[in-house]
């Protein structure tokens, strides 16, 4: 008899073994031997493009996580057929985010000056250096000339009360809900909070001012109507239980017809102190926002506390300002709420900068001749024209945003392209965006640093549909 010896895949349960040519066990089905010629074959190993020096700068950069994704999502593609494998490598450099970061840098061409889902204020050049200067081990709460410790950011406090000179003191918290919500907890928790219906405000995303105050603990009593009113309407409710009077900026909306406000100056005569949250971080008057209430005058008016966001129209990072007068700062500074409340290294660094440091964009952009951003849109839809897009400059409206300066319009200039373009944009390698108006994407050009000109004429012309006419 024939003997046979038998390999190692003979030996397992239930295995099979067809030759070459031959047919799967049981079904029929041909087995083909691979083919050499099968570019897939090709595709480089994770080893191997790990070790691309592109590649293992990126992982340095950016740690192993994401480039191994990157890498790995490249390799499909190839699988799948839709690059060569020869340009895996290339495809996984390109797939890698700037950062190690999720967040991605917009370019803003909203014509909303302080869009809050785009973060608000753009940083100054000043500002994003202090905060990277700040990254590491700073002196922000100790004094180098005799090593002990200091107050927490005492430097970017100085630049705020130099900047509002009516100010005792000042205090900084992470942002403009937490000023207001550290000042109720502290001189009205258990007590009563007398505030105009008129200002019982909701500003972005459902959030309610009423339901902020009440969550510190203080009572609401509010007083007068939606429209009207006065001075008397609060006199007549205050009493021993009363925390303070507020006296909140409705930045959002606006109520015109017949309509009566108390000011804070008749307001500080009620004898009891008087918080106003004027929200939008204006420090001092503005020629281009002649009502929007600043913390200056409303200090010197007479208020015991301002509060307000650091973000908007300041043109600095995301934190709440506390100006006020000194004992009443004090207090509420070494309240122990304020220590959850406290800022970082970072935001103090970049805090300063804003306060010390050259405009910001914001107050570049608040201010932008509208006559230089129609030339700007006139260069630009001619550069663009001549590549056969459809592009041409059109006058346009900005707003302030950010629950600032309700109402009014600043004249500007917007680059005027089809629809189509909008979404485009948005998804695109340099992600712009813009708004849509009558059927038509406008990319409006004062919130847009005149330097990123040519960054923005480059993301219209990469996402261009190839080969395609346009409307």
């Amino acid at each position: 008899m024939e003997q046979r010896t038998a390999s190692a895949a003979d030996q397992r349960p239930g295995a099979a073994h067809p030759g070459p040519g031959g047919a799967e066990p049981g079904t029929g089905t041909p087995v083909r031997a691979p083919d050499a010629t099968d570019a897939r074959r090709l595709i480089p190993r994770t080893d191997q493009l790990l070790r691309d020096p592109r590649l293992s700068a990126a992982a340095r950069r950016l740690g192993a996580g994401p480039v191994k994704a990157a890498v790995r999502t490249a390799q499909e593609r190839a699988r799948e057929g839709h690059i060569p494998p020869e340009q895996v490598p290339r495809t996984a450099l390109a797939l890698l985010p700037g950062t190690a970061s999720g967040l991605r840098p917009v370019i803003n061409a909203t014509g909303v000056l302080l869009h809050t889902n785009l973060g608000r204020a753009p940083l100054s050049a000043a500002a994003r250096q202090a905060a990277q200067e700040a990254a590491g081990p700073t002196d922000v709460e100790l004094d180098l000339a005799t090593g002990v410790r200091a107050r927490r950011g005492r430097s970017a406090l100085a630049a705020l009360r130099e900047r509002v000179p009516s100010a005792g003191d000042a205090h900084v918290v992470n942002n403009g809900a937490a000023a207001l919500a550290l000042a109720a907890t502290a001189l009205a928790a258990g007590r009563e909070i007398v505030v105009s219906r008129g200002e019982m405000v909701e500003i972005g995303d459902g959030f309610r001012l009423p339901d902020l105050l009440v969550s510190t603990g203080a009572r609401l009593r509010e007083v007068g109507t939606t429209n009207r009113t006065t001075v008397a309407d609060y006199a007549a409710v205050l009493g021993p239980d009363t925390g303070f009077v507020l006296k909140v900026h409705p930045s959002n909306f606006r109520i015109t017809g017949f309509t009566r406000s108390a000011e804070t100056a008749e307001l500080a005569g009620l004898g009891v102190p008087v918080v106003v949250d004027i929200g939008s971080g204006l420090l001092a008057p503005h020629p281009a926002l002649p009502e929007e209430p600043d913390a200056e005058t409303q200090l010197r008016a007479g208020a015991a506390l301002v509060t307000a966001s650091g973000d908007k129209l300041l043109g600095g990072p995301q934190c709440g300002l506390l100006l006020g007068e000194r004992d009443l700062v004090r207090a509420l500074a070494r309240h122990p709420l304020a220590r959850a409340l406290r800022v970082d290294k970072l935001t103090l660094a970049a805090l300063e900068a804003t306060l010390t440091g050259p405009p910001t964009p914001t107050a570049r952009a608040l201010t932008a001749d509208p006559a230089g951003l129609r030339a700007r849109a006139d260069r630009l839809a001619a550069s663009l024209a001549a590549d056969g897009i459809d592009a041409r400059a059109v006058e346009s409206s900005a707003t302030v945003g950010g629950g600032g300066a309700p109402g009014v319009v600043l004249p500007s200039a917007a680059l005027c392209l089809p629809e189509p373009y909008a979404a485009a944009l948005r998804t695109g390698a340099v992600p712009v965006v813009g708004r849509l108006e009558a059927g038509r994407c406008l990319l409006d050009l004062r919130a847009v640093p005149e330097q990123d000109d040519e960054r923005l004429a480059e993301a219209v012309r990469s996402v261009r549909p190839a080969g395609k006419g346009e409307a």
